[in-house]
């Protein structure tokens, strides 16, 4: 038994020019060093104890040491968690309680928070400098000659996503899973080894991180590693790249910088984006400015990339493309497993090797949202025309999908409810043109002093220290009552109805 994982990752550096990075991405840039790097990091992780299956809970800022991080946690067959940069105390201490992790990496200005969460044994540190524990000890250490054998089946990473009752689910997908969506993926997007990625996505995300990094691990090519999304950097670097991914959020801030033209992205091969719907507009405008129209896709935390608009060929707005290689989709009724003839809107549920293995210690809800014939259920409604492109008109459920970050109304609902003056809220997601949706929070004043006093600016600095910036609303609305059917349940498409133009 070998690690296909790891031993792809190898293959795939071996058949490009030797470098990964290039540009913003500091000394060592070559493959022989980031897999050296990744090697010491694997030995750090061992001497600490972490065996096969073991859990690495990381939240640190983006770095070329924290991708060999997960690099060497591949190797050494622990399961990597990464952790969005933006949670606070309250929401890691889920995570940690959760995953149990044999080891946190965090920020060294959060070590204080990460003895109170984990302890100063199973803690290590790791700033965007190269700098902290973690890095002293791997430069200290010689490089891991062996690789750990790992099933196809096994763990390789969990990422938390939103649920429908608002407790977050960790999404355990295998090496298969990741391994597979990516060959996949560098063959139907034709990633090669000349290709080079402007990468300014986030690398706790799938997107950032399983799609981007995994998809030019595995082909050969080159990235241009950047922070985080910059218009004036990614301006800068755009002349040395040939690809781009990115949220709808880098595309719309692009678009708005008289400096990006026809002629700054004519040698692009290919622009990508996905994490959140792509308005026709945008489409609409960056064909008009650069002459290329963006390729639109479909993932999820669970299953990754599903569809795909084509490279060669008809590439249509509003759409997100067919179903990639190997993987299966159908549009349903609720609770059926019986398709629905095409052009009709119904539940979409997706099969392939893609797919996860199913929720960390949630069983239950495992078996309701992964069916026994192996569909997942997406909870997304769409239709499929007879070309087999997908169209994703709405959810079923409430999440809300603002710059490529899922967040779920009900945590915010549960926070808002509690403070002085409130009787009760909503909170929905309406169209932004910079982020897809935006947080939308309505709120009934109780009529007590304490109401009398609350405004959206003292409601918004309520919850400041409370939730991660993105998931804080954009906008506060006060209204009487909130307008319920018959059986007493809020009906939230009237809301957002009534405040679909409010970022217009």
């Amino acid at each position: 038994m070998s690690n296909v994982l790891f031993d792809a990752i190898v293959d795939g550096r071996k058949a490009g020019n030797g470098e990964l990075f290039i540009g913003n991405a500091g000394d060592d840039t070559d493959d022989q060093a980031f897999l050296d790097l990744s090697a010491r990091l694997a030995a750090v992780l061992l001497d600490r104890g972490v065996d096969p299956g073991d859990r690495v809970a990381v939240q640190v800022a983006k770095s070329i040491e924290a991708l060999a991080l997960y690099v060497a946690c591949i190797r050494v067959g622990a399961v990597f968690l990464p952790l969005n940069t933006a949670y606070t105390e309250t929401e890691l201490h889920y995570f940690i309680g959760d995953a149990t992790p044999r080891v946190l990496v965090l920020d060294p200005g959060r070590r204080a928070m990460g003895e109170r969460l984990i302890g100063a044994s199973q803690l290590l540190t790791l700033d965007g400098a190269a700098g902290g524990s973690l890095m002293d000890k791997a430069l200290a250490s010689a490089p891991v000659q062996e690789v750990v054998a790992r099933a196809s089946d096994d763990l390789a990473a969990i990422l938390y996503t939103s649920g429908t009752t608002g407790r977050s689910k960790g999404a355990m997908l295998t090496h298969a899973n990741l391994l597979s969506n990516a060959q996949t993926l560098v063959s139907y997007w034709q990633f090669t080894s000349s290709d080079v990625l402007l990468h300014a996505l986030p690398i706790f995300h799938t997107h950032g991180l399983f799609v981007a990094s995994n998809v030019m691990l595995l082909c050969g090519g080159r990235m241009i590693f950047q922070p985080g999304f910059s218009t004036d950097a990614v301006l800068q670097a755009l002349p040395s790249a040939t690809t781009m991914m990115g949220v709808p959020t880098f595309y719309t801030r692009l678009l708005a910088d008289e400096r990006f033209t026809r002629e700054s992205a004519s040698h692009m091969r290919l622009f990508i984006s996905g994490s959140a719907p792509l308005l026709a507009d945008t489409h609409r405008e960056f064909e008009a400015r650069t002459g290329q129209r963006i390729l639109e896709r479909y993932g999820m935390t669970e299953t990754n990339m599903n569809t795909s608009n084509p490279v060669d060929g008809e590439r249509i707005a509003g759409t997100v493309g067919m179903p990639l290689p190997g993987v299966e989709v159908r549009i349903c009724k609720p609770d059926s497993t019986e398709a629905l003839p095409s052009g009709q809107v119904g539940i979409l549920q997706v099969r392939g090797p893609n797919v996860f293995a199913g929720y960390w210690q949630m069983p239950e809800k495992t078996r309701e949202e992964l069916l026994e014939d192996g569909f997942f259920i997406t909870g997304d409604l769409a239709t499929i025309d007879e070309r087999q492109y997908v169209t994703i008109v709405g959810r079923s459920k409430d999440l809300i999908i603002s710059g490529g970050y899922n967040i779920y109304p009900k945590e915010l609902e549960l926070l808002i409810d509690e403070l002085p003056g409130v009787t009760e809220s909503a909170v929905v997601g309406v169209p932004h043109p910079d982020f897809g949706e935006a947080v939308v929070a309505v709120v009934v004043r109780d009529g007590s002093a304490d109401a009398d006093e609350l405004t959206a600016e003292k409601l918004s600095t309520a919850l400041a220290g409370r939730l991660a910036r993105f998931k804080q609303p954009k906008r506060v609305e006060f209204v009487d009552e909130l307008p319920r059917n018959t059986m007493g349940k809020v009906q939230k498409n009237l809301l957002r109805e009534k405040l679909n133009d409010s970022f217009a």
